[in-house]
Parts: structure tokens; C-alpha cells; sequence
């Protein structure tokens, strides 16, 4: 079929990046996924799961994946290092979602001492068998099987892992252009062009997408598909929709959104913590930081930014 996305003459590339959320612990699960979506996000992650707990566990299960009929498409991540489990749990989420993915990125090392994580990028044939075993047990042709890795330092190890579980049929690849032992420093955004330019599945790219500047420059610089954004959603859930920081609008419809799910107030005031910090002042951001109910937070953002 027709490629689209192709670069046209005069240096712009026609199409639309598909615009991802990034699998967060704690952060991108249902409620928060409900706002991102309401503001132009494409696909959403849910938060890193570990397959052999989830399967372990039905209190696992209950906790760890919750969705809606709304809330898709989603991808339900999961950490694992055998196939059996990996595909055992994909069977289990299929009905509910739209594709599994196998974190291949995590750089902490509570995961990498477990086998999980990006030690994987160095297994490939682990890797590709466990895709392999998803894509046998799951019936759906459409339903997706996709890893997010980070690159190594050789990168021509890199596309040789992609080009090796390409073969093996995976349906796309995320990458996060840094290597495992890189935290802040600049994305290697050319490593991520060259990975998009070996492969002819789709590829997202991912690291320090803040705006969607951000996301027009990625798109042309490495041609890829599609960009993921982590903490640049968090500070900005309306990212997507062009909105350079998080509007009023955005703000209580969060409110809205966590309440109507039950949020933990924890959670509810972190994501609140990250949404204000650009818009608002240290002062105001003391007393915020310091508030200990919904009530309390709601009178709060009345009171400072007025409601709509």
C-alpha cells in the first residue's frame, strides 16, 4: 500500500504524528488517561505492569488494570521476562484494550536485577520469542504486540535488535532516544532516525517532548510515525491540543475527572502540583503543595484562578 507520511519537496512532511501517553507508574492510569484524551492524545499507555505479579494475583489484576469503554485505544504495558507469562497476561487484557507492550526501557535497577526491563535490549532472542508467543496465543490480527526500548551506545546493536523482533512481527517500536545509564542529558534524536530508517513497521519517538514544537521537530527530523510524551503531559496534559501550558479549562476538568473516578487525593494533588507549576507563583505554589483535601484544593484554585 500507499506510504503516507512520505517527505514532500518542500521539506515538511504531510500527515499527523500519532500522539502517544507514555506508560507513567502511578500517573497515567484511567482518570488522568480520560483528560489526556479529551485533549487531542491518540493512544494511551497504561502504567508499567508485571506480568507475573498480575497473574499471580487477582488483587493484582483488580488493581493494577482498570479501563472503561471509553478509554481507548489503549496499550497495556507489562515487564516479564518469560514468554509463557507474557503472552498468559496478554490473553487476559485482550479483550479490554487494543494491544500489549513490552517494556524494554526501564532503566531502574530494582527492574534490571530483576531481568526486566532494558537488560532486554541486550536479549534479542528472548525478546523476539516473547513476541513470537503473544502474537500465537492472541486470535485478534489487529490486536498490536509492540516493545519501547532505549538505544545502546553501539547503535548498530540497536537496529539489530529491531530488525530481529521486526522479523519475529512486531507491529511497531517505541524508542527512547537514551541510553540506559542516560537520565537528563540531551535525546539522541539522529539515533532514533536511523532506527526508523532501517525498519518498515511504525516507530514513535520518545524523550523530552514538551510542546508541540516539540512534536513538529521530532516528526521531521527522524520520520518517524508518531512521538510519545511522559512529563511533558504531566505539566501539560493539553499539550497535544497546542496549548503551550496547561489552560484553566484543563485544570477543572481534572477536578471533574478525578472525582467522578474516585482519585486518591494523593495522586489528584500530584498531577495538580505538576499541571500548576509553570502557571503559577513559589508562593502560591507553597500553600498549594501544603493543602490536604479536595475541598481544600478546590476552594484554593476558586479562590487563585477564579473558576470558568
Amino acid at each position: 500500500g500507499q506510504r503516507l507520511n512520505t517527505p514532500t519537496n518542500t521539506g515538511t512532511r504531510k500527515g499527523r504524528p500519532v500522539r502517544v501517553c507514555a506508560p507513567m507508574v502511578r500517573y497515567s492510569k484511567l482518570a488522568f488517561r480520560c483528560l489526556v484524551r479529551k485533549y487531542d492524545c491518540d493512544v494511551c499507555f497504561t502504567p508499567m505492569i508485571i506480568a507475573a505479579d498480575f497473574m499471580r494475583s487477582i488483587k493484582a489484576r483488580d488493581s493494577e488494570f482498570t479501563t472503561s469503554k471509553t478509554d481507548r485505544p489503549l496499550i497495556v504495558q507489562f515487564a516479564a521476562k518469560d514468554a509463557q507469562t507474557l503472552a498468559d497476561a496478554a490473553c487476559v487484557v485482550s479483550p479490554f484494550s487494543d494491544g500489549v507492550d513490552l517494556n524494554c526501557g526501564c532503566p531502574q535497577r530494582w527492574a534490571v536485577s530483576e531481568g526486566y526491563g532494558a537488560c532486554l535490549i541486550n536479549k534479542p532472542e528472548l525478546v523476539k520469542d516473547m513476541v513470537r508467543h503473544v502474537r500465537n496465543q492472541i486470535d485478534n490480527p489487529n490486536y498490536t504486540v509492540s516493545i519501547k526500548i532505549r538505544i545502546h551506545k553501539d547503535l548498530r546493536k540497536t537496529v539489530d535488535l529491531c530488525q530481529k523482533v521486526e522479523a519475529a512481527g512486531v507491529s511497531w517500536i517505541t524508542v527512547h532516544g537514551r541510553t540506559a545509564d542516560e537520565r537528563h542529558q540531551p535525546v539522541h534524536y539522529d539515533a532514533i532516525k536511523t532506527i526508523k530508517d532501517s525498519l518498515s513497521i511504525p516507530v514513535i519517538a520518545n524523550g523530552d517532548i514538551k510542546s508541540m514544537q516539540d512534536v513538529e521537530a521530532v516528526y521531521e527530523l527522524t520520520g518517524v510515525d508518531g512521538v510519545m510524551a511522559a512529563r511533558g503531559l504531566l505539566a501539560n496534559p493539553a499539550m497535544f491540543a497546542g496549548y503551550e501550558e496547561t489552560p484553566l479549562q484543563c485544570v477543572w476538568d481534572w477536578v471533574d475527572i478525578a472525582v467522578e473516578h474516585g482519585t486518591p487525593f494523593t495522586c489528584f494533588h500530584h498531577h495538580l502540583i505538576y499541571m500548576l507549576e509553570c502557571i503559577s507563583s513559589q508562593p502560591e505554589r507553597r500553600v498549594f503543595n501544603s493543602l490536604s483535601s479536595t475541598s481544600a484544593v478546590v476552594d484554593f484554585l476558586h479562590s487563585t484562578y477564579g473558576s470558568l
